[in-house]
């Protein structure tokens, strides 16, 4: 699993200490290729928590580029990358940029909270419900998620198929687990 504080990050970025707020597209920009970078340093599959703890404010135009195209790059890689993405530190001062960006462009991440680890943005009521199954049971199998939701074996691996090349949850041996639930890298 990697950590990638997004601060220091953005010190790195930008050459001063002081500054803690996300703001411009070009900052987004060069924040997004530094933990590009990063990420093209790690293995086949990777784990990578992003950190909002120390960052004051998010604007819109830095989300769409740290995070809309983050998960863009790596949900369309040809030839796939396993790279999944857990996001922590988000505040309600982060809130209302990441949750702009999320409903424009049709995307989801998965949020971990004090309260456990969620799933945030535009999802299908099937998707979302395969995906807090899956949350729930810990790990699943295809056929067990059909049994204990009911529904058509078909629509559940289609689901899966989706959440997986959404980077929402992470195929383990015969199972599915959600981003997070998995420590393993």
């Amino acid at each position: 699993m990697h950590h990638i504080d997004l601060s220091s990050v953005l010190r790195q970025t930008v050459a001063c200490d002081l500054y803690s707020n996300l703001v411009t597209r070009p900052t987004g920009a060069a924040v997004r290729d530094q933990i590009e970078r990063l990420l093209d340093e790690a293995h086949d599959r990777t784990l990578t928590v992003i950190d909002f703890s120390q960052v004051s404010m998010i604007d819109f135009s830095c989300a769409d580029e740290v995070i809309a195209k983050l998960l863009l790059r790596y949900e369309a890689a040809n030839p796939p990358r396993e790279a999944y993405f857990l996001f922590r530190g988000v505040t309600d001062e982060h809130w209302e940029a990441i949750e702009a960006v999320l409903e424009r462009r049709g995307l989801a991440l998965v949020l971990e909270q004090a309260d456990g680890i969620h799933v945030v943005g535009t999802l299908t009521a099937e998707e979302r419900r395969v995906w807090e199954a899956v949350q729930q049971l810990g790990a699943a199998a295809p056929a067990e998620l059909a049994k204990q939701l009911g529904l058509d074996p078909r629509a559940i691996e289609a689901a899966l198929d989706t959440l997986l090349r959404r980077r929402l949850v992470m195929h383990v041996g015969d199972d599915y687990v959600v981003v997070g639930a998995h420590r393993g890298g």
